[in-house]
């Protein structure tokens, strides 16, 4: 039998937030005195939280380890206590210069606040199957603390007060051990892990409850791809390494071509031949998916953000005009009350842009190069204001799929049009799909041809020689009305890692992508019920909106939820779609076009109420009717 480890071993010197020395001790300690059915997970997310350590046994039970490096001789802590409670102890220390201060980053807190999160939230299956319930988790959870560079007796003096004052001394104290480096030296499990090797067996333990665990330790899909450089064929290669002679070019392709790759490798490129370069895209959520491929192309040694500035077209808008002209009062006039808010983002903010760009005249920050994503969703009007920002004898390049024209202004882009913005020569295609799954790439197609024969249309195409290298599971529920969409949603989200068995999906993983925000907030209300956080776009307010479209990123530890439009760019291996009466028809085909292949599967459910839409998928293999 070989020990389960999330991430793997050979992974672990990759980790974005790279182990401590003392971290790596830990691991080496866990891995060579447990018992190989114990798995191991590092730094998982835990639907928001990242412990250090959790270690789980499907037949035994779950431990959870808080892990420190400090130095208790660096500096005197010492026990204070609460001027309100008197039996709440408080973790202060003293610094070099005298001053007094409370250490905020208690572990022991720490470690009971995930024990309490698991048993809670995560697995309240526990309690459940136990009489006694306000202490079931007990004998199952257990909550440890190990600080690497000071002895376990010395750790007992310091934190005696809080067991002591949350009646965890005495028997409580096998379930939460702490431990110093002089155990870690003479590898004694009994002090560190003392419940680890007492059971065989848990008869509280029950498969289904390690299953739900793992939803939430196993390294989400996300993590693991963010440490693989990027993939790029010689012709995406080829793009992102050279300009043309004019310094223009213009790059199309269908959905999961590269059109994002080849974007993200050149700003990386240009980052290291320290060219200052603005990526602009349109979506406000996306700045955060460039600058991610971006620093995963292959340029061991060098630093590759240094010279990029990632912005959305009207964030870049508002620094010209409130940045570097100082029209902060014009800014904020355009958001008067009442105010046309389609004619303030298409037309009066480039006015002011415009504005601002002469006022600041040679002051205004200018750029070697500007990269222009998710083209088709630009007037040419923005286009040209942006190249007035531009170095002489410089580079612009824009990509573009007309395919993904949700609102509808790829049409202004005329060949007249073209000729005015600095092209010339034929577009750049990118055919060939690399990152749909071939049998999603036949029903798009399909789709495509009975829903929007009008449209002209980049329709992906898959690599010749693939073969059944990228399974799928495709489930289309059509829903007799309305009302039940938001639940449903919810269910075709919950029920995926069933779907996936035995393979694991890692409950950050999970997107829902809906059509209106008040259908996405229906659903992360719903959610929310059971104990599932999720990072959203959703809010009645739109400021809110905006600054949740800005912290919105994949790497989040918990569940996605978004709008179609708002994931226009992305891209997820485990995903549910909404589609309403009322829902766009080519946002159906650019919400189902976001699906990632891998060869260990990908997942989309489609929740329809569309009636419309029945016919088409009734031609999915996997098609029902609620």
């Amino acid at each position: 039998m070989t020990r389960f480890i999330s991430p793997s071993k050979d992974e672990l010197h990759h980790l974005r937030t790279p182990l401590t020395i003392g971290e790596k001790r830990v691991f080496e300690f866990f891995n060579q005195n447990l018992s190989e059915d114990w798995e191991i997970y590092i730094q998982p997310h835990l639907n928001g939280l990242r412990p250090d350590f959790v270690l789980l046994n499907p037949k035994v039970g779950i431990a959870v380890f808080e892990v420190k490096d400090w130095d208790l001789a660096a500096m005197p802590y010492h026990i204070r206590y609460s001027s309100t409670e008197s039996n709440n102890p408080e973790l202060w220390a003293t610094s070099r210069d005298g001053r007094n201060f409370r250490i905020k980053d208690n572990p022991v807190e720490k470690v009971l606040l995930y024990k309490n999160s698991i048993a809670n939230l995560y697995c309240p299956q526990i309690n459940n199957n136990c009489a006694d319930q306000s202490t079931a988790y007990l004998s199952l959870i257990t909550a440890g603390v190990i600080v690497t560079t000071a002895d376990t007796r010395s750790l007992e003096e310091l934190f005696s007060p809080f067991y002591q004052a949350r009646n965890l001394l005495g028997k409580a104290k096998l379930y939460h051990p702490l431990a110093g480096c002089d155990a870690l030296l003479l590898n004694d499990l009994e002090t560190v892990f003392p419940t680890a090797n007492r059971w065989r067996i848990s008869k509280f333990m029950k498969p289904e409850l390690a299953t739900s665990l793992r939803g939430w330790l196993v390294e989400p899909d996300f993590s693991a791809t963010q440490r693989q450089p990027l993939e790029l064929n010689p012709k995406q290669r080829q793009l992102a390494t050279s300009r043309t002679i004019s310094g223009y070019r213009r790059i199309r392709g269908a959905a999961g071509s590269g059109k994002s790759l080849v974007l993200a490798a050149r700003a990386a490129q240009l980052s290291i031949e320290y060219k200052d370069t603005l990526v602009v895209s349109f979506n406000i959520t996306l700045w955060h998916y460039l600058r991610d491929l971006a620093v995963r192309y292959s340029l061991p040694g060098k630093t590759i953000n240094r010279y990029i500035t990632w912005l959305h077209f009207h964030e870049w808008c508002k620094q010209v005009i409130c940045g570097e002209a100082g029209l902060d009062n014009e800014y904020k006039a355009l958001w008067r009350e009442n105010s046309n808010i389609f004619e303030i983002l298409e037309i009066e903010i480039v006015q002011l842009t415009n504005k601002a760009i002469d006022i600041a005249g040679t002051q205004i920050t200018k750029y070697d190069v500007i990269l222009v994503d998710e083209g088709q969703d630009y007037n040419p009007i923005w286009w040209n204001t942006l190249r007035r920002v531009l170095k002489a004898d410089r580079e612009m390049v824009l990509v573009a799929d007309e395919t993904q024209d949700l609102y509808e202004r790829a049409r202004s882009w005329t060949e007249d049009a073209m000729n005015g913005a600095g092209f010339s020569g034929p577009w750049v295609q990118l055919e060939t799909c690399y990152r749909m799954p071939h049998s999603l790439i036949k029903y798009l197609r399909d789709f495509a041809k009975r829903y929007l024969p009008d449209l002209k249309l980049n329709l992906p195409t898959a690599q010749a020689s693939e073969l059944d290298l990228y399974p799928t599971n495709l489930r289309w529920l059509q829903l007799s009305s309305s009302q039940s969409v938001s639940r449903e949603c919810v269910s075709a989200a919950l029920k995926m890692p069933g779907l996936a068995t035995p393979d694991v999906i890692a409950y950050p993983d999970i997107v829902l992508l809906l059509p209106t925000h008040k259908l996405g907030l229906a659903c992360v209300s719903l959610l929310n019920e059971q104990k599932f956080n999720v990072i959203h776009i959703f809010d009645e307010d739109q400021q809110e909106q905006k600054s949740r479209k800005m912290a919105f990123f994949m790497g989040d530890a918990r569940i996605k939820a978004c709008t179609i439009h708002s994931f226009k760019g992305w891209e997820a291996r485990y995903m549910v779609i909404a589609i309403s009466e009322d829902t766009n028809i080519e946002s159906a085909y650019v919400a189902m076009s976001r699906l990632k292949r891998h060869t260990e599967g990908s997942y989309l459910t489609v929740v329809c109420s569309n009636p419309i839409l029945e016919d088409f998928g009734r031609t999915w293999e996997n098609f029902i009717r609620l």
